[in-house]
């Protein structure tokens, strides 16, 4: 049945339209896994400590780092 559905997927749509399916779909995948480990206790214990303020500062050099970096 999948083999069949995934080839009837093949024929019926473009390559363009699959890859946007698959990237769309490994996104959509990213965020659950990521609410997942953010609803655990342990993990909200331990940013409730670290604090968010201390992260974000941490981060920032970094992301500007690689927004210098990309936009060569």
């Amino acid at each position: 049945m999948a083999t069949q559905l995934l080839e009837s997927m093949e024929t019926g749509m473009a390559v363009s339209e699959r890859e946007t399916l698959r990237v769309l779909s490994g996104i959509s995948l990213v965020v659950f896994g990521t609410g997942l480990i953010l609803s655990t206790p342990a993990v909200q214990r331990l940013l409730s400590r670290i604090g968010m303020g201390g992260m974000v500062h941490g981060v920032l050099p970094d992301l500007e780092r690689y927004l210098r970096l990309r936009s060569m």
